[in-house]
């Protein structure tokens, strides 16, 4: 009995705990190195974290925003907003899935098959850690 008790204490102690990302930040960090050529994660009171290109929106913050959105940035395809007018919002399971191939989810998440993102770069592994890393970045 007291071990049925002390699971069902800790059952529910991990359910109102945050929910942590799956993968490992220290390499994402390292791994983000290929995403600066077009991404920067700077705060908006201008703390850089990662300088990099401006091509692609910043990405501070986008865990948990809705696609297409990020203040100030006017480069994204109308499939992007398009989704986030939809309801996309960045969590681990779509941004993982996006990164793997941009227009085949967009495709797929608006059932469009001409719908487009601008974003070409196929990522083949270490999605988890990119998106722990943003994570850890995130504001509070």
């Amino acid at each position: 009995m007291k071990t049925i008790v002390a699971f069902a204490i800790l059952a529910a102690a991990s359910a109102a705990a945050p929910a942590l990302a799956a993968g490992d930040a220290a390499e994402g960090e390292k791994i983000f190195l290929k995403c600066r050529a077009c991404h920067e994660i700077v705060s908006p009171g201008g703390d850089a974290i990662q300088r990099g290109g401006k091509v692609g929106p910043n990405l501070y913050g986008v865990i948990g925003r809705p696609a297409g959105s990020s203040e100030g940035f006017r480069g994204y395809s109308d499939s992007m907003v398009a989704a986030g007018e939809k309801g996309l919002v960045w969590d681990e399971e779509t941004f993982t899935a996006y990164v793997q191939d941009p227009t085949a989810f967009l495709r797929d998440y608006l059932g469009d098959a001409s719908a487009r993102g601008k974003m070409t770069f196929k990522l083949r592994d270490g999605m988890a850690d990119i998106h722990a890393y943003l994570v850890s970045v995130a504001p509070d």
